[in-house]
């Protein structure tokens, strides 16, 4: 039984993974943070990723969408920097590795790049209200990661 309760064992843990895994798991790590966006392009995204017989098509298309998205949301952010857009703008890049093609699996990681994202999400939204701090997400990846690698 795996249990990771650090950083580095986190991330060495993840990379080992398949891409499709690393997909399914960027995934659950984007869909713990979708509360920090209105976008509803960013929920269909997490669907499509999370579903295990989505098409290469599929997979494709979720990623154009957020790509717009991660774009839409940086223009939105802006110099006044609003810290929920600022989010906003995470949330979506986390959704994007969640089904970045094959290329990023083999280099940084796709479920790696999730959860860094998802982690300067709650960061952002910690600046705007206090809610959740980024080490309770922290701690809260490390569990979705386990529980992911022991079923």
């Amino acid at each position: 039984m795996t249990s990771i309760t650090d950083n580095e064992t986190f991330r060495a843990a993840i990379q080992a993974l398949p891409c499709e895994a690393q997909h399914r798991l960027a995934a659950l790590f984007t869909r713990r943070v979708l509360p920090l966006t209105g976008d509803e392009r960013i929920a269909r995204v997490v669907e499509t990723a999370l579903k295990e017989d989505a098409t290469p098509e599929e997979l494709e298309a979720a990623h154009r969408m957020a790509r717009a998205a991660i774009v839409d949301s940086h223009c939105r952010c802006g110099s006044e920097c609003d810290w929920r857009e600022q989010a906003a703008y995470f949330v979506a890049r986390a959704a994007a590795a969640a089904v970045a093609p094959e290329k990023m699996c083999l280099s940084e990681g796709s479920a790696w790049q999730a959860a860094l994202n998802a982690r300067m999400a709650r960061t952002c939204a910690a600046i705007d209200d206090g809610e959740v701090s980024p080490e309770e997400e922290s701690r809260e990846q490390f569990r979705i990661a386990s529980e992911f690698l022991n079923r």
